[in-house]
C-alpha cells in the first residue's frame, strides 16, 4: 500500500513538470517558425521590391490607365510573385497576402493623390490576377505621396522616382 501511495505522489509531482516542460517545448517551437517566418518574409519582400523597382510600368497622366508597352514587366512581376509563393509555401507559411501599394510623387491635391495611387495600385492588381494570381491571395492600397523614397523632390527625376508601385508580401 505504501509504496503504491508513493507512485501516486511521485506521479502527481512530475506531470506538472512534464506539462511545463512541453509549454517551454511549444513556446521554442514557435519562436523557431516566428524566427523562420521572418527570414523568409524579408527574403521574399527584398525580392519582391527589386522586381517591383526593375519592372515598373508607366501610366498615363493623371489616370490609372497603363501605358503601352507594359506586359513584358507584368509577366516578370507575375513570375516573382509565384517564386515567392512557392518559397512561403516551402517554409510552411499558410498564411499571407500580397499587397500591391501605389504611390505618387506631392505635386497636386493630396486627397487626389491617395485616390490616383489607390486606382493604379487596383490596376496592377487586376494584371496580375489576369495572369494567373488568385484574387484572394493580393490586394492593393494606395498611400498617395504619405511614404516618398526621395525627398526634397526638387527635380523631375526625384518625382518621377516617388510615382511608383511596389510589392511586398504580409504574414
Amino acid at each position: 500500500m505504501k509504496l503504491k501511495a508513493l507512485c501516486i505522489a511521485v506521479s502527481l509531482l512530475a506531470v506538472p513538470g512534464v506539462a511545463t516542460a512541453q509549454g517551454a517545448l511549444d513556446s521554442l517551437k514557435k519562436a523557431a517558425g516566428d524566427a523562420g517566418k521572418s527570414t523568409v518574409e524579408k527574403r521574399v519582400n527584398t525580392k519582391l521590391t527589386d522586381e517591383g523597382r526593375k519592372n515598373q510600368c508607366s501610366f498615363k497622366t493623371g489616370t490609372a490607365e497603363l501605358a503601352p508597352g507594359c506586359d513584358a514587366k507584368l509577366k516578370k512581376l507575375t513570375n516573382a510573385l509565384v517564386d515567392a509563393k512557392k518559397q512561403l509555401v516551402a517554409a510552411g507559411v499558410k498564411s499571407y497576402k500580397f499587397e500591391v501599394s501605389g504611390h505618387t510623387d506631392s505635386t497636386g491635391d493630396a486627397a487626389k493623390n491617395k485616390t490616383l495611387s489607390e486606382q493604379r495600385a487596383e490596376a496592377i492588381v487586376k494584371e496580375l490576377v489576369a495572369r494567373g494570381i488568385p484574387r484572394g491571395e493580393i490586394t492593393a492600397v494606395g498611400f498617395g505621396s504619405e511614404r516618398m523614397l526621395v525627398k526634397p523632390e526638387n527635380t523631375e527625376a526625384k518625382k518621377a522616382q516617388n510615382r511608383r508601385y511596389e510589392l511586398q508580401v504580409r504574414l
